[in-house]
């Protein structure tokens, strides 16, 4: 997740054009104290019972959803590799597929 925050900025746009859902089996308040502690600038929600994850085949505690304007859900980062360079390269294709290309610093 610190990843993610540290990236918000370039590879989610700072949230125009997409939105990124963590999605966590851990409860709501531990969500919620981490989540200001670490100031975290997207959105997390709570699956303690592990549906959610479990409809989208994220098996793990932890996924990522990429969902686009309309609300539909575009990209699951069900085991993400966030030490592998490649799966950040993927994530931003995806985000690029319904966002449009960024726009050039300034």
């Amino acid at each position: 997740m610190h990843a993610y925050r540290d990236q918000y900025a370039t590879l989610f746009r700072l949230g125009r054009g997409v939105v990124l859902l963590a999605i966590s089996t851990d409860p709501i308040g531990a969500l919620a104290s981490w989540a200001a502690d670490d100031e975290f600038p997207f959105l997390m929600g709570s699956d303690e019972g592990g549906s959610v994850g479990e409809q989208y085949g994220a098996r793990r505690s932890r996924a990522v959803f990429v969902v686009d304007p309309e609300g539909t859900i575009t990209y699951v980062a069900r085991q993400f590799r966030e030490l592998d360079p490649t799966a950040y390269e993927e994530l931003g294709a995806a985000i690029e597929g319904i966002a449009g290309p960024a726009e050039p610093a300034r």
